[in-house]
């Protein structure tokens, strides 16, 4: 009876389990679906939003070349050399306009004046005064007219074909009133002089931002005016074209209404935005394919008139996919494990129910058996598992602590583990948060916390995430607390990176605009000191405050120079450099320096260095800036400054170190190092853009720069390490696998 009882029971859990498994893998295998559409869409957002972010900068920055042009065009037009066609100081005035603006797409100023009727031109090819042209005649007349007195006109672009290319040209138009007065001229006369007119490359204007700017791997930018013609382009030979019409020349067989309608609802009419559309090609690969798109408007003028131009942000979404793919492979693994364990569940459940129907010792066994090897796994789990797994109890005693634990906190594991304080593995400060997390556990006032704490292991900062939860007994009480903690301070190094690259590139941000800004002004007043140096004697007192005038002046504007040195990069020259001969030669500029402050340089070069790629000029400046720290902070006691270089252990870097045995770092101001204008130097002995620049360098060459440092607190030898750490230049054009490395 008990044997029919048995089987029967068992042939109706069996139906059930594997109903109840079928319907979990259809429920997994859906919600793995639903998640991997989700993570994508995601994934195409972000990237898309990214984009528009490259997209407003870039507008930006083309909108403020524009306003330049403008207020400079303004500020001639108020010149009274210009408005009395004093010439010698006119053609200089205008030439040095011309000579600032010239990088930025200006291609000629033209002043047609109304006395003589000539055009004054300026251009690559210095001054020339010729007959006024068709154009030239017509700006003369319409600027003449009183209503549109102090009024600046902007053309639209005009597209001149030249060598089987497109030019496109802006022009700016500026009336010329008599309104400003002078030595020569005390009183105004109002009249009207002429027009300035400023002959400006649309397509160097905007080839200067929109060039430089990448999204992802390969995405790029292009322009176009309020009418679609392409302003700039990758391609070149879209450059003046409608931008419709060359994409259906250049590939008529792809259909871009898509792109086309984004174009005239959105682009054409001034708005932001992001979407997708499908092309024929992408630098170099032809064929059909999915793009990203993000664009927004560049205002021309806010007269009301609505005249804007466009930036678009393009790049194919095969720059996302692969993210997805690993996505969506880690989605897949993991769904693939949770339907081997529902298969493997369902089976063993099966399994167990056919051999309970046997006898009920047997089971009693198979039970035994299996509690003894789930505590097996569970002991084995523990002891190796990556995280630290440790059990405190009320009074904050540590009662176990895995062989992770052991590792993470360098201590000897001893057999016969006997409790000890939690003291013993955190500082004071650490241990007191650890016991008041613990005591509101015991207390049940919470279930569980995470603590993020700081701990210092042999002198070496590392961070720790614990998960704090109760251990409970029969009765819900707590006994003790288990504590899991996850080694963070890789993660902890890669946020500290991060925010240092963050603020390099907004103070970077900052300083390229306070430059430029300054730049206008400057160039304004050495310009005017220059005309008033012709104009006053030599031997005049007038004259030796204009000379001060002009040295100030000058001073200023290698300020300047030296900001937008650390806002953007300059020109980059990359060679071969032998590692050794470089440091040869900016020890040789230092040596006497450093003998004066009772340093000794040692020298350790490796010989049969490969060589760097990179650029002579930079890599001195950094060592130099290395150099000057470490002397720095041994001036005044003296000290040693060591120079090693050697060839990393996986010979695809050249590591170069610098050490001192100065008092070291302390600890509260080593994450700041790295920070543009921090320094620790008195006032006026150091600006705080050393390290900083330096750091932007070796990231450009592709490496990295790190340090190491101790003070007397933490070590009874002091002093910092930098280590400028290079890839090596590949052997028989070997591919280089290092800029990741380093």
């Amino acid at each position: 009876m008990l044997e029919r009882v048995f089987s029967f029971y068992t042939r109706h859990y069996k139906l059930l389990t594997l109903l109840v498994t079928a319907v979990m893998l259809g429920v997994i295998l859906v919600l793995g679906w639903i998640s991997s559409e989700a993570v994508r869409d995601t994934v195409i957002e972000d990237f898309n939003n990214q984009q528009l972010v490259i997209a407003r900068h870039a507008a930006s920055m083309i909108e403020n070349s524009i306003a330049d042009f403008k207020r400079e065009l303004n500020l001639l037009s108020f010149s009274p050399a210009v408005q009395y066609s004093e010439r010698i100081q006119m053609h200089r005035r205008i030439q040095i306009v011309f000579t600032s603006f010239q990088d930025d797409g200006l291609r000629e100023i033209r002043y047609v004046e109304t006395k003589s009727g000539k055009t004054h031109v300026i251009s690559e090819a210095g001054v020339q005064i010729v007959e006024p042209s068709a154009l030239d005649r017509e700006s003369l007349e319409q600027a003449g007219r009183p209503d549109l007195k102090g009024k600046l006109r902007m053309s639209e672009i005009d597209i001149q074909p030249v060598n089987g290319k497109h030019e496109t040209l802006l022009r700016m138009a500026m009336p010329v009133w008599q309104v400003s007065v002078d030595d020569a001229h005390p009183v105004a006369t109002n009249d009207f002089a002429g027009v300035i007119l400023f002959v400006i490359d649309a397509s160097r204007l905007t080839e200067k931002v929109a060039g430089a700017l990448r999204s992802g791997k390969s995405g790029y930018t292009w322009v176009i005016d309020e009418k679609g013609t392409f302003l700039y382009h990758p391609e070149s030979d879209f450059i003046g074209k409608n931008a419709m019409e060359a994409r259906k020349e250049k590939n008529p067989a792809i259909s871009f209404s898509r792109i086309n309608e984004i174009q005239k609802t959105m682009l054409l009419t001034g708005k932001e935005g992001t979407s997708w559309f499908i092309s024929g090609w992408h630098r170099g690969q032809r064929g059909e394919m999915k793009k990203l798109i993000a664009y927004s408007p560049v205002p021309l003028a806010h007269d009301g008139t609505g005249r804007h131009w466009s930036v678009a942000v393009v790049a194919p979404i095969s720059e996302v996919e692969g993210a997805i793919r690993d996505i969506t492979f880690r989605q897949s693994l993991v769904q693939g494990v949770a339907v081997l364990i529902t298969l493997l569940g369902g089976l063993t459940l099966v399994s167990i129910l056919v051999r309970w129907s046997k006898t009920i010792q047997q089971q009693v066994d198979e039970k035994t058996c299996e509690l003894q090897k789930s505590e097996y796994r569970y002991r084995s789990l523990i002891e190796h598992a990556k995280d630290v797994i440790f059990t405190l109890d009320a009074e904050g005693r540590v009662l176990s602590l895995n062989s992770r634990g052991w590792l993470f906190f360098k201590k000897q594991e001893e057999e016969g583990f006997v409790p000890f304080p939690i003291a013993e593995l955190f500082d004071a400060e650490s241990a007191a948060v650890q016991m008041a997390v613990v005591s509101r556990i015991v207390a049940r006032e919470i279930s569980e916390e995470a603590v993020t704490s700081l701990v210092l292991v042999d002198g070496e900062e590392r961070w720790l995430n614990i998960n704090y939860s109760a251990l409970l007994d029969e009765s819900g009480a707590a006994y003790a607390v288990l504590g899991i903690g996850r080694d963070i301070t890789e993660r902890k190094k890669m946020e500290q990176r991060m925010s240092h690259t963050e603020k390099l590139a907004s103070v970077g941000t900052l300083a390229a605009g306070v430059a430029h800004e300054i730049n206008n002004p400057l160039a304004v007043i050495l310009g005017f000191t220059e005309m008033l140096l012709d104009q006053t004697p030599k031997e005049s007192e007038n004259y030796e405050l204009l000379k001060t005038i002009e040295r100030q002046g000058m001073n200023a504007k290698r300020i300047v120079e030296n900001l937008l040195g650390f806002a953007r990069f300059t020109e980059h020259k990359e060679q071969d450099v032998d590692i050794n001969a470089n440091l040869e030669s900016v020890l040789a500029v230092v040596t006497n320096n450093l003998t004066i402050n009772k340093i000794s340089v040692e020298k350790d070069f490796s010989a049969g260095l490969p060589m760097i790629k990179g650029d002579p000029g930079e890599l001195q400046q950094v060592f130099f800036n290395l150099i000057a720290n470490a002397a720095a902070v041994m001036k005044g006691t003296g000290g040693t400054l060591t120079v090693r270089t050697r060839l990393a252990p996986d010979n695809s870097c050249v590591e170069v170190s610098f050490t001192d045995t100065g008092p070291g770092i302390p600890r509260s101001v080593r994450s700041k190092i790295f920070d543009p204008f921090f320094t620790t130097k008195k006032v006026g002995e150091g600006t705080g853009l050393g390290l900083s620049i330096s750091y932007g360098i070796i990231s450009n060459h592709g490496g990295s720069i790190t340090f190491d440092t101790k003070t007397a607190d933490e070590s009874a030898v002091t002093g910092t390490t930098f280590v400028v750490t290079l890839p090596a230049v590949p052997v028989q054009n070997e591919e280089d696998v290092c800029l990741k490395s380093c």
